[in-house]
């Protein structure tokens, strides 16, 4: 009995520490406001080959649901705001919807949320009054059936939600939405759900280019810090400031506990003449920098290391979409399913930026740490690279090839090298704020060999911490930090 409670408490152990070893979770927005698109079928085809695990969809469309059957896709529907009347009304309502269009197909299907109305600020008709109703009777229809614990109901909105969100400390909720977010926010920590709400940084660029730099709007490591007067909390791109602002704006209604989901994020890739930052190059560097910020588990200066789940908009273009060129064009795939730009779905790739391909090439170029630049300029650039870039820093790490001469130039130049060559050995990709400098002189040296055209890349999938203080461990090297202090004890108490 005393060896099966042991086993018992060792395997509990160890999973709990596995739990804190997951990264953040990146899935794709279904839209299918087109007359060209490809059939459910085919589309649940291309989610799998792309080894994409979650989708969004915005209704319960019931060939849709089925296509995802026995697919390991996890599925968040949705109920349009068209229906929130006759779901807000009548129980009988949401129950039958139930019965026809989620019970036949779950849990083949694994739908895991369901959306009850979105961005219900924005719609055209006042239906802010009915969500939260509408939201009880889903989840008292999903009580019936057992299914409560297991499908998570939660409603998503714009950033419109709030009056304010610069600084991102002065976060605020629109106080005339009060009559019902209050009831929400506690409707959701009620049910454990998630705040779930839609970010463009894209649009903060476009509709104010003056004030929000492009480098900043798409995770460059040339990005300057904006500094939150009121805290004294840096942010290095719009992203993380917009997830704050939400934050904090939960914080001054007494809802911090609350985590906070993305349902919506992405860049366009085609726009309007005047729309200039809609290209296919910021699409695949917003989306490619997007999903390794999740997968490392990243945070948000106020929130460091928090795990954060997005869903990048979207799939397809939809060219029955309303507005503006832009409106049309956030896909990542045509309608003939070919690839407008690649995306590496693992956080952990290497993408060509202006190719789309694997990297091949940086034309017989290294880039290295400037010597006429402060201490503050590279160590914020190694942070970066070791960091949020995704670099393998274990060669700059004490007994490792490139510690010596341990100097910070010597160590910046591997990192920035290092980030050069895994994205594209574009003048971009060497900028670190002006800290860092393109050369035509290979840098290697002893056994120390610099990444090079050609090389194998080693992608931040290990030890990955910078060799100097102030920068995040990588996901991977803080769970072997957690885990293997306590591997001994789960072996031994294993055979007790």
């Amino acid at each position: 009995m005393a060896r099966r409670h042991a086993a018992a408490f060792s395997a509990f152990l160890f999973l709990l520490l596995i739990g804190h070893c997951h990264g953040g979770k990146t899935g794709i927005c279904y839209g299918r406001n087109a007359d060209d698109l490809p059939g459910p079928d085919k589309v649940a085809q291309l989610i799998q080959q792309q080894s994409i695990k979650y989708v969004r969809i915005y209704d319960a469309n019931v060939d849709v649901i089925k296509a995802f059957a026995n697919t390991s896709v996890e599925l968040m529907v949705g109920v349009p705001n068209a229906d929130l009347l006759a779901f807000s009304q009548y129980q009988s309502n949401v129950d039958t919807w139930l019965k026809n269009s989620i019970l036949p197909y779950y849990p083949a299907t694994a739908i895991t949320y369901i959306t009850v109305g979105a961005e219900i600020t924005e719609s055209t008709i006042n239906v802010s009054s009915l969500v939260v109703p509408a939201m009880r009777n889903v989840q008292a229809a999903l009580k019936k059936v057992g299914l409560h614990k297991k499908i998570t109901i939660s409603s998503t909105h714009s950033l419109g939600v709030l009056s304010r969100s610069f600084p991102p400390s002065a976060g605020a909720f629109n106080s005339s939405y009060a009559h019902f977010l209050k009831p929400m926010l506690e409707f959701l920590v009620e049910n454990q759900a998630p705040f779930m709400v839609d970010l463009y940084p894209y649009y903060a660029y476009q509709n104010s280019p003056s004030n929000v730099s492009l480098n900043y709007a798409l995770f460059s490591p040339q990005s300057q810090g904006v500094i939150d007067p009121n805290t004294g909390l840096v942010y290095t791109n719009m992203f993380d400031a917009q997830v704050d602002s939400i934050f904090f704006a939960l914080m001054a209604l007494n809802f911090k506990t609350l985590k906070i989901m993305i349902t919506e994020t992405g860049w366009p890739h085609k726009g309007a003449t005047k729309e200039t930052g809609a290209t296919p190059d910021n699409a695949q560097t917003y989306n490619t920098n997007l999903i390794r910020h999740v997968v490392n588990d990243s945070g948000t200066p106020a929130k460091p290391g928090e795990e954060i789940d997005v869903y990048i908009f979207s799939l397809f273009n939809e060219n029955r979409k309303p507005g503006i060129e832009s409106e049309r064009n956030w896909g990542l795939f045509s309608p003939d399913q070919s690839s407008i730009y690649s995306v590496d779905w693992t956080g952990r790739g290497n993408v060509d930026i202006m190719t789309g391909g694997n990297l091949t090439s940086s034309n017989g170029t290294w880039c290295v740490a400037s010597t006429n630049v402060s201490e503050t300029a590279l160590q914020n650039g190694l942070n970066w690279a070791c960091g949020p870039g995704n670099v393998d820093c274990s060669a700059i790490q004490p007994s490792q090839p490139c510690y010596q001469p341990d100097t910070l130039v010597s160590h910046a130049s591997y990192a920035f090298n290092s980030y050069y060559q895994q994205n594209g050995a574009t003048d971009v990709a060497c900028g670190f704020g002006g800290a860092g400098m393109r050369t035509t002189k290979d840098p290697s040296y002893d056994t120390c060999l610099y990444m090079a055209a050609g090389s194998k890349i080693s992608t931040k999938n290990s030890t990955t911490s910078p060799a100097r203080s102030g920068s995040s461990p990588s996901l991977l090297a803080q769970c072997r930090t957690l885990l293997l202090p306590v591997l001994p004890i789960v072996i031994v108490l294993g055979f007790l």
